[in-house]
């Protein structure tokens, strides 16, 4: 496999691991030239996973677009890679599960899934991807969303 950092083709796998229930080998692999960490997947090619977007549209399930969303998200926030890489690994397998009879999920799904593991992992990721993702346009959305999460506002001024 090329590395992504310098291009050699001498590589070695570290770790590998088992995801979607035996579907998929995730490899943790290093390159020998440079020292580079980087991942890969083997997949059995299937009929492709797809995405039902809210017009019936259907679009091919792309891993880089909900982790361009969730990096997004995680900006300057104190989440280390490992975790950002586990979280996006585990968003993929629960659409894969939610998907299995039929090969797709809806969009909605798949966006309410990501909020479901980022409320889990960062509320300010949480919040950060929800005002893109349900389009908040005021400052009332922001605040009803922070409520739901339990986030209610603190008693100012009061002694307790």
């Amino acid at each position: 496999m090329r590395c992504p950092h310098c291009g050699n083709f001498d590589d070695k796998v570290i770790e590998s691991r088992t995801l979607a229930g035996g579907e998929a080998i995730r490899r943790r692999r290093e390159c020998n030239g440079c020292g580079y960490r980087f991942t890969s997947y083997e997949r059995i090619e299937d009929k492709q996973f797809m995405v039902v977007k809210k017009d019936s549209r259907r679009e091919p399930f792309d891993r880089a677009k909900i982790e361009r969303g969730v990096q997004r998200a995680l900006e300057k926030r104190p989440v280390s890679q490992m975790n950002i890489e586990s979280l996006i690994n585990e968003i993929e397998d629960a659409a894969a599960i939610l998907g299995k009879g039929n090969h797709e999920i809806d969009a909605k799904a798949l966006g309410d899934l990501v909020l479901e593991k980022l409320a889990a992992l960062d509320k300010v990721a949480y919040i950060r991807f929800a005002s893109v993702y349900r389009h908040f346009e005021n400052l009332d959305e922001f605040v009803s969303e922070i409520q739901k999460m339990g986030g209610k506002s603190s008693r100012k001024g009061k002694k307790s």
